[in-house]
């Protein structure tokens, strides 16, 4: 496990950019809000104690181990990666504009057009109704389609959004894994 960052250097973080975890023809793309400044302190997607994304990766099936932030980079071996709506870190996605998200929806078009994932799992319903104008959208697959990939919205595995278990979170999370037939787990 690496280094938890001091209070003054996830404070600095705001505004920070971390690299996307993306290879051609992924099976998933997993899309973030935007990075927290946890993580933008860190450098690593997810990393923010309490969040329950790399948890509910295994719990669901698509890793054969809980990896920790710091191997993010095993993703793709996996046929997964991640990317996020919005570069920028933040200490909340509220302080996210419409303009950044929709912004961010045309960014993420771009990438899956040069990426091919066969699916695109945006991480965050309100984010995704706001980037994408569906008001009315909910979990689960979508009807359109990003470039040609699949569409699912998954919910926030931020401990934020502590309505969700980690159990609930792996459930939803492996109905995807169900639909991308990623069922063993096997690195490429």
């Amino acid at each position: 496990m690496s280094e938890r960052p001091s209070a003054h250097e996830v404070e600095a973080a705001a505004g920070a950019v971390i690299p996307d975890v993306v290879a051609p023809d992924l099976r998933v793309l997993f899309c973030g809000i935007n990075p927290g400044l946890w993580s933008g302190a860190t450098g690593l997607h997810f990393s923010r104690p309490g969040n329950r994304f790399w948890p509910v990766l295994h719990a669901c099936g698509f890793t054969p181990r809980r990896l920790q932030p710091e191997e993010q980079d095993e993703l793709p071996a996996f046929g997964l990666g991640i990317t996020n709506l919005v570069d920028r870190a933040s200490a909340k996605a509220a302080e996210l504009s419409t303009e950044e998200l929709r912004a961010g929806a045309r960014a993420l078009e771009d990438k899956v057009t040069r990426l091919r994932p066969q699916w695109v799992a945006i991480v965050g319903v309100t984010a995704y109704r706001t980037a994408f104008a569906q008001r009315r959208a909910t979990f689960g697959r979508q009807d359109r389609t990003i470039a040609g990939a699949g569409v699912w919205v998954l919910p926030n595995p931020s401990g934020l959004n502590a309505h969700w278990s980690e159990q609930t979170l792996a459930a939803e999370f492996g109905q995807l894994r169900q639909a991308a037939g990623a069922g063993d787990c096997v690195a490429r």
